[in-house]
């Protein structure tokens, strides 16, 4: 069976989704580096956060004005979802971003933006061995060039830092965003602005409730200003833009394409701070290049089994969605509500979103 066009366009769409929030994510790295000179990497965690939180907040005031005479197609949160919600703020909103912080104080930050490849790798692992995703010879050998590509530049470090602990410490960071992801796709079918909304505004008030007790003061409102507006776009923007792609790519993949985060922020790196790369630098990137392009050119079809479920999220009526309506219906696509699938058997290309979650 081939794709529908519905599906195709929800493909499509979950590539944007991931390459948006890489593009948002990367460009954010530079930027973190030049502000943690000024100001405590666990403060500066805090006001990325808090300026993500408070930003998406105010978004999602917008939208409820806006739409308070219609029917909000997002699916809120649910009291089912705040387990894995609490786990990926934790991992991701509190830990990742202070020893991202503590990272860049002594690592060059195109290295940096490079080494956070290593996200999409351990999310990759955590979502095949952990959470059962397929993966294939291709996909296998594309993380291991970036795995090499890694190592190269922490290797590097060794001679100009000594143990390369700052290395270390955004590896580090990048496995508690790859538990983080893992655990968010368990709820990205909930509504994005309030999933990222939540994650910022608590791990905001977490990270500066330590930081105010450690005896850090608040920086000067400049730095406040600007590291808000760099939370907002590189941590709440993007978040919402990955919570998106997770829907329809699944967390593997859609970890694959936000690999192209740390090619992003490396050349801003390059241009903004004026950094001078290394060939070992150039290296790095041509494996992890490579790793990424085996990722994105990958295609997976097989006959495979629909089990019979009940759940609600936004859908349109494509293949997977044939169902009447308990409900007048004024024919307005996509929207969500509580619906069910029959059980199918079926064979199209396809990746493991929400409706793919099977073994092979």
């Amino acid at each position: 069976m081939e794709q529908t066009s519905s599906e195709k366009r929800a493909l499509h769409k979950g590539v944007l989704y991931a390459l948006l929030a890489a593009v948002l994510f990367g460009a954010s790295t530079p930027f973190s580096k030049i502000l943690v000179g000024h100001v405590a990497p666990i403060m500066l965690a805090a006001m990325l956060y808090l300026g993500s939180g408070i930003g998406l907040l105010a978004c999602f005031v917008v939208r409820v004005i806006l739409n308070r005479n219609e029917q909000d197609k997002a699916v809120a949160l649910t009291l089912c979802d705040l387990p894995w919600l609490g786990g990926a703020i934790i991992a991701g909103g509190i830990a990742g971003p202070v020893l991202l912080m503590i990272g860049l104080k002594r690592t060059p930050a195109s290295s940096a933006s490079l080494l956070l490849n290593m996200e999409g790798v351990l999310t990759a692992l955590i979502a095949w061995f952990v959470f059962k995703e397929g993966f294939d010879r291709r996909i296998f050998v594309g993380m291991l060039l970036i795995i090499v590509a890694g190592g190269l530049l922490s290797w590097e470090q060794i001679p100009v830092f000594g143990a390369p602990w700052g290395a270390m410490a955004i590896v580090g960071s990048s496995l508690c965003w790859a538990v983080d992801n893992n655990l968010t796709r368990k709820v990205s079918a909930s509504d994005p602005l309030q999933i990222a909304g939540a994650k910022g505004l608590v791990a905001g008030a977490v990270n500066l409730a330590i930081a105010l007790a450690l005896g850090f003061s608040l920086p000067e409102m400049r730095s406040v200003l600007v590291a808000a507006a760099v939370g907002f776009c590189g941590y709440g923007l993007s978040l919402v833009m990955f919570v998106l792609a997770l829907r329809h790519l699944g967390t593997a993949r859609t970890g694959a394409y936000f690999s192209a985060a740390p090619f992003v922020g490396a050349v801003v790196a390059l241009f903004m701070l004026g950094e001078i790369p290394s060939p070992i630098f150039w290296l790095a990137a041509a494996l992890m290049g490579s790793g990424i392009w085996l990722h994105l050119t990958e295609t997976h079809e097989h006959e495979h089994r629909h089990e019979a479920i009940s759940h609600t999220h936004e859908h349109s009526h494509d293949v997977h969605h044939q169902h009447a309506h308990d409900f007048k219906w004024t024919g307005a696509e996509p929207h969500a509500h509580l619906h069910r699938h029959v059980a199918l058997r079926h064979a199209h290309p396809h990746y493991p979103d929400s409706h793919h979650r099977h073994e092979h």
